[in-house]
């Protein structure tokens, strides 16, 4: 993937409220984005809170309009949605996303099984669903299941009978159910425990060498970016102010904000 001149603006009343008639002031969130995902790496993208990381991941998901391009297998994906929608939803299956919030990124009236069943059809469509009687799609979701560990008698349960770690990997199972190659978590591991939080993060390893994934991985957390990074990207304010392999920017970091955040991390470790 390759993104290029990526800006983002909102645009709010003067007094932080929108009312109607109020003059508005835009806020430039992304200024000017340019950079590129090889082809089986893990990019990490780390900044603070307001940065424009999340903003990123839900542009390149075509969740809000931008300007400036993202290009995706060498096609500009703002030009494929308005002149072949239908090819642009199968280009969205190659893209999916692991939020920070699992519960809240899963339908609370739907059971496991149906939830991952709903991505495998968007994917391999309802033909497949339909194959001896539905026997194909319940064990592909059955394989799904036991790639990210989950139990197969569990299927039938509900997202609140579930713990956070398990929700994440009900989550990251309907994430590959689409057989996607580019896979966006965006703060996946943040709300989880110490221990839990690398049970995910080992399991998204697997994952990516086992279905040749590439993944951008979004965090504030400096730690669990080079952990599982190849390379890093560094925003702050809404720029790319670096981007090195993971070993040269926490060994020898070029920028001044660079240095400030693995000062400040070094300082908490202190603590």
């Amino acid at each position: 993937m390759e993104v290029k001149g990526l800006r983002k603006s909102f645009g709010q009343s003067t007094s932080g409220v929108a009312v109607w008639g109020k003059p508005k002031r835009v806020v430039e969130v992304l200024k000017n984005i340019d950079f590129e995902i090889k082809q089986g790496e893990t990019l990490g993208l780390v900044g603070e809170s307001g940065s424009g990381k999340s903003t990123i991941s839900r542009l390149i998901m075509h969740l809000m309009d931008y300007e400036g391009e993202i290009i995706f297998e060498g096609v500009n994906l703002a030009d494929l949605k308005q002149q072949q929608p239908a090819e642009f939803r199968k280009k969205r299956c190659d893209i999916q996303m692991i939020f920070q919030d699992p519960y809240a990124s899963l339908n609370p009236t739907m059971t496991i099984y149906e939830a991952i069943a709903e991505a495998v059809t968007a994917r391999r469509g309802k033909v497949f669903a339909q194959q001896d009687r539905g026997v194909a799609l319940e064990n592909r979701v059955k394989e799904l299941m036991d790639q990210v560990s989950l139990k197969q008698d569990w299927a039938q349960r509900y997202p609140h009978e579930f713990s956070g770690g398990q929700r994440q990997r009900i989550a990251i199972a309907r994430a590959i159910a689409a057989e996607p190659k580019l896979l966006i978590a965006d703060e996946a591991v943040s709300a989880l425990d110490m221990s839990v939080q690398a049970q995910v993060l080992n399991l998204l390893q697997e994952l990516k060498q086992k279905l040749n994934l590439t993944l951008l991985f979004i965090s504030h957390d400096l730690e669990v970016v080079r952990y599982i990074s190849d390379r890093v990207m560094v925003i702050d304010q809404g720029n790319i102010v670096e981007v090195a392999d993971s070993q040269t920017l926490f060994e020898s970091p070029q920028h001044d904000y660079t240095k400030k955040l693995l000062a400040a991390r070094r300082s908490l470790t202190l603590v």
